[in-house]
């Protein structure tokens, strides 16, 4: 991993979100045009100070929803931070993004309950900008990537398991690098309340720096956020000879499927257990090399009881002896539904890097997270070590990422 970009509610450059995930801060907070339409549920975690107009023409403006926007710019961050000679051979270059929604600001603009009464006022630009594959293509547009352009839809799970299939065509010869992560922008009214239907957000609309509860034994739900993560991979040698700096490896990847229900988690976790076992595999670690572990942290009923169970299975609990402290970034930036697994993924490697844990905001304890070591009160400092990443999603979509920091590599 060569670079990183980063929109988020924690901030809109790695340094910036990182900072705040190590505060524990909460960044959820009211949305008064929620509130004026009366919608159930008022609250979320919004991008703040993001500017399109400093990445994109007034022209590109126009064509580019929010979700690709937001894409895009992360993306160009990332390629900048890689520096000089990325993507050298433009027909080897790929770019993966995952995403859990469309363009769902556009969606809900054009539609008045299926009906289409003025056909003439429909937008020239609407099915370009309606497409899900739209921060891909703008992203291969605007760098001429010419090699795999590929759009992964996998609910929650979808920006971890973006990276993790750039990473496996890396390593299977078929392209030299790529550009990877999720986004998605889903403040929009219509969405909030479908979620909300669900049963799955949180409500507390009147304390939302309290919303937001991963394992708690108090939580009721989540609060949706936006965001976009990318990050830049090559393989090592490339790096080096170009003299990039190396932010760390991802040396393990693997996803499952529970197969049981289509919005609910396996209640026992066992696939999620099997994916987090084969991501280790895959990059060669026993449980005990694990420096610390970025949960999923949904701070739903069924996801954390679920996800719990999981890594006791794992990891055992302290009685084991290494049963690693436990983080889970959504109680700072909210759930950022394709975005999470990557943002979550940076975030979880520049923690390794630093050997700090951030603190899960507003736990304080409940029978699901028996035998979990869940970091609160400010930064865990920690040994040096590899960290697993988490993600999960609607439909049973399980994904692992390991993490291994420039420093730690052999």
């Amino acid at each position: 991993m060569t670079g990183m970009g980063i929109v988020s509610p924690a901030g809109n450059s790695p340094k910036d979100a990182y900072a705040t995930v190590l505060s524990g801060e909460p960044q959820a907070g009211r949305i008064p045009a929620f509130a004026e339409m009366g919608l159930p549920v008022t609250i979320g975690c919004a991008i703040r100070d993001f500017c399109p107009e400093t990445y994109f023409s007034k022209a590109e403006r126009r064509r580019l929803d929010r979700t690709a926007q937001l894409g895009v710019a992360a993306a160009v961050d990332a390629i900048a931070d890689a520096g000089p000679g990325f993507a050298a051979d433009p027909g080897r270059s790929g770019v993966y993004v995952g995403s859990g929604t469309v363009s769902l600001g556009v969606a809900m603009e054009l539609t008045d309950h299926g009906r289409v009464t003025d056909t003439a006022a429909m937008p020239v630009a609407t099915v370009p900008t309606l497409m899900p594959n739209a921060t891909a293509a703008w992203t291969s547009i605007r760098h001429g990537l010419q090699g795999p352009c590929l759009t992964i839809n996998a609910a929650c799970a979808s920006g971890a398991m973006a990276i993790g299939e750039a990473v496996q065509s890396i390593r299977a010869g078929r392209i030299d690098c790529a550009v990877a992560g999720g986004v998605d922008a889903s403040l929009v009214p219509a969405f909030v309340a479908a979620f909300d239907r669900l049963g799955v957000l949180s409500r507390r609309n009147d304390a939302p720096a309290e919303a937001n509860r991963p394992f708690d034994g108090r939580r009721d739900g989540f609060v949706l956020g936006e965001g976009a993560a990318f990050l830049t991979l090559e393989r090592a040698e490339d790096a080096e000879d170009r003299g990039a700096r190396i932010h760390g490896e991802i040396t393990g990847y693997a996803v499952t499927s529970d197969a049981a229900h289509i919005a609910g988690p396996r209640a026992d976790g066992a696939l999620l257990a099997r994916t987090m076992t084969d991501a280790l595999d895959e990059a060669g670690l026993a449980p005990r090399d694990v420096g610390h572990v970025s949960a999923h942290g949904s701070s739903t009923r069924t996801g954390d009881r679920a996800e719990a169970a999981a890594l006791r299975t794992v990891f055992g609990g302290p009685a084991t002896g290494h049963a690693p402290p436990v983080t889970a970034v959504k109680g700072v930036t909210g759930y950022l539904l394709g975005a999470g697994g990557a943002f979550e993924a940076a975030i979880a490697l520049l923690c390794a890097r630093d050997g700090l844990v951030p603190p899960v905001p507003n736990f304080g304890g409940g029978p699901d997270a028996e035998g979990l070591d869940i970091v609160t009160a400010g930064p865990r400092r920690v040994p040096p070590a590899p960290a697993l990443s988490v993600s999960t999603g609607f439909g049973g979509q399980n994904a692992a990422l390991v993490l291994d920091p420039a420093w730690n590599r052999p």
